[in-house]
């Protein structure tokens, strides 16, 4: 019995030590020290290759950044062209920014520039010489109206070098568009004593056809009631493009800061015009306010347009159309230009 008790006692003892060993060394494959840190990649922010200059980079970081964790496949140069700005829509195109030099129109005199788009032969030193028939006084009566054919025309409201869906070229808030520029110039006429009369009607909302109808009603209502008017305005904002998506900004700096380029629309009596005979009234004045632009602010003002239209400009003899930089433009750019604009107008003003 006792050597059958030792064998049994001798059995069991192989038995548990083979079992210790086996859990030890499955639990030796599963061991994890515990000094050991778990790494976690840091997340990739994908931006735009044009914004990577660093005021662009800051203003863009809270609204135009992808982040992407370890897991992801994609690569920030295949993402930055499909990104979706959170605040602002889908990237649409990109914003150029372009300056267009007066001095190359094809016709100038004395610090004056135009571009004649017609069949007239135009010796810009009888305009530019020449006396213009306003008497501006400052007798209380009203002498300038400012008006929008295009009200609703607007700028974007970033400065970043693309626009998104929600940039639209045409905002109906008045704080935003053609009658917030206007709103300056004309505030800063009435403060120099120059009476001016505002007119904030969207006379292209919500229809932009027949928008020039519709402000000539406006026009002519105004000159009937205050026949002291002498010049009418006309304020717009261009529009140019790149190719099908890309927009152009117009900007030169003045001041250390940079603004809208500014350009004088013309209208003539050539081509299919006709009931325009006063033309060279309101092409005095252009070009004397052109002069007087480029003047104070060298580069500010394009060359003029000189077309074969109408405008409106038929209306009196002091209608001058001014458009302020474009639909690429920021609208503090814009603003600015208003600022340069209403200053030079009221130098000229008071000089007749």
């Amino acid at each position: 019995m006792s050597n059958r008790g030792a064998t049994i006692r001798f059995c069991t003892s192989i038995i548990v030590v083979a079992l210790f060993l086996t859990y030890s060394s499955i639990k030796g494959l599963n061991y994890i020290p515990s000094d050991t840190i778990t790494q976690t990649m840091a997340p990739i922010i994908v931006t735009r290759p044009e914004l990577q200059d660093s005021s662009a980079a800051q203003n863009v970081s809270s609204q135009s950044t992808v982040t992407q964790n370890s897991n992801s496949s994609a690569t920030s140069s295949n993402s930055a062209s499909s990104i979706t700005v959170s605040a602002s829509g889908a990237v649409q195109g990109t914003v150029i920014e372009k300056f267009i030099s007066p001095y190359t129109a094809n016709t100038s005199y004395n610090n004056v520039y135009l571009k004649n788009n017609t069949d007239l032969n135009i010796n810009l030193k009888d305009f530019v010489n020449g006396k213009i028939g306003i008497d501006i006084e400052k007798n209380g009566k009203p002498q300038v109206l400012i008006l929008h054919t295009h009200a609703t025309e607007s700028y974007l409201l970033h400065s970043e070098t693309y626009y998104t869906e929600k940039d639209t070229s045409r905002n109906t808030n008045n704080a935003y568009n053609m009658v917030a520029l206007g709103k300056i110039i004309s505030d800063r006429l009435n403060a120099a004593g120059i009476v001016t009369l505002h007119d904030t009607t969207q006379h292209d909302n919500p229809s932009y056809s027949e928008s020039y109808t519709r402000s000539a009603q406006t026009i002519n209502s105004y000159l009937k009631k205050y026949p002291s008017i002498k010049v009418v305005i006309d304020l717009h904002r261009d529009a140019l493009s790149e190719n099908d998506t890309d927009k152009v900004k117009l900007t030169t700096e003045i001041g250390g800061k940079k603004a809208a380029q500014v350009m004088l629309v013309m209208g003539s009596q050539s081509g299919n015009v006709t009931n325009f005979p006063n033309w060279k009234e309101n092409l005095k004045l252009a070009t004397k306010l052109q002069q007087t632009i480029e003047v104070m602010y060298p580069s500010l003002a394009r060359s003029i347009h000189f077309m074969s239209k109408n405008y409106n400009e038929s209306l009196s003899t002091g209608s001058m159309l001014i458009e302020i930089g474009t639909d690429g433009n920021t609208f503090d750019e814009a603003k600015y230009s208003a600022e340069l604009v209403s200053n030079a107008l009221i130098n000229l003003l008071n000089t007749l």
